[in-house]
């Protein structure tokens, strides 16, 4: 049985900008890279697909696929099923208020090593950052999303590194879609 994956775009299809429609990508994606088992989950990026063996070199390709074909130049950032798991064992905020508040940043590489406690001084109250290896977890608390200081910019230059954030549910939902199958 092999493995799956979850392939995380960052920023697409949101108010209308960085336009990928999820069916041409599915087939582009199949046809193009021979990719197994694609499916995608909702429109904010979320492809699942049988794991090759080259995962780093799969994110450049799709990228690269993507910016030729939609012209949208976005972070492709990979996650095994198993890392997955792994990520979502690591939840160091189950306590959080609630689960579309509690935000998992996949990162694309390693955070610069100040990144934490540079984080740690933009927080609003009831705000809370973790970083676990390539992860940064962000409970917004009861505030949510739309009115933190960690904006996209704060968070990429703290980080030193592009990073994609999806909230609790949808890791839970990629868990599930990224299970392997007999």
């Amino acid at each position: 049985m092999r493995e799956r994956c979850a392939l995380l775009l960052r920023a697409v299809n949101v108010s209308g900008h960085n336009r990928v429609p999820m069916a041409e990508l599915r087939e582009l994606l199949s046809v193009h890279l021979h990719l197994q088992n694609v499916a995608t989950y909702i429109a904010s990026g979320n492809v699942i697909c049988d794991a090759p063996d080259d995962l780093p070199q799969l994110c450049a390709r799709v990228r690269g696929l993507i910016s030729e074909n939609f012209d949208v130049d976005t972070p492709v950032i990979a996650r095994t099923h198993t890392e997955l798991q792994d990520v979502f064992a690591a939840n160091p905020f189950t306590d959080a208020a609630s689960d579309k508040m509690l935000h998992v940043m996949f990162l694309e590489g390693e955070a610069h090593p100040d990144a934490a406690q540079e984080l740690s001084a933009r927080l609003l109250a009831g705000e809370r950052t973790a970083l676990r290896g390539r992860e940064l977890w962000i409970d917004y608390g009861t505030s949510g999303a739309g009115n933190t200081k960690l904006t996209r910019s704060v968070l990429d230059r703290a980080l030193g590194t592009a990073g994609t954030a999806r909230n609790l549910r949808t890791l839970v939902k990629l868990i599930e879609l990224t299970a392997p199958v007999a």
